[in-house]
């Protein structure tokens, strides 16, 4: 299977700086997100997590062991859901970002995060490459909008009553 042109977070940025923004900011207003991954037997599993925007990339770390490392390690697919927030208004929209996650065991990127984020000791650290990122949200109070941005491709809007 041949893998597409890595598309990371600064990728991302470039192609879609509006929609960027918007996610980068909903993932910002919370520290708790959720993010689905796949089971051994291809079911999904849902899990909180924090996650980080760092040097050009969307990090996700995880406890040593975890089920949802494990997961990745074993398929790296995945679905990261922002935290819709307080209340029903979810201000700045719904949006979800799916991709596939890398573990990252050595070197200078993981050393970089470590420095960063100075995270608990030893840990899981997956670096994401995208492959879809949508917004939901109301608009005008009379309009469901939804942006889907996929690589290689514009943003493209839904808009309905």
């Amino acid at each position: 299977m041949t893998r597409m042109t890595r598309m990371n977070w600064a990728a991302f940025t470039t192609a879609a700086p509006e929609l960027a923004k918007i996610t980068e900011e909903r993932f910002g207003a919370y520290r708790h997100h959720v993010l689905a991954t796949l089971r051994k037997d291809g079911s999904p599993r849902t899990c909180g997590i924090e996650v980080r925007f760092l040097a050009g990339e969307l990090w996700l770390g995880m406890m040593p062991g975890s089920r949802k490392a494990l997961d990745l390690r074993r398929d790296p697919r995945f679905t990261l859901q922002a935290n819709p927030g307080d209340g029903t208004d979810m201000g700045g929209g719904d949006v979800r970002i799916g991709g596939r996650a890398y573990e990252v065991e050595d070197g200078e990127a993981k050393a970089a995060y470590v420095k960063e984020v100075e995270p608990p000791q030893p840990f899981h650290l997956f670096r994401t490459e995208l492959t879809e990122v949508v917004r939901t949200c109301v608009e005008d109070d009379t309009y469901l909008v939804t942006q889907v941005w996929k690589p290689g491709e514009p943003v493209r809007t839904l808009r309905r009553t």
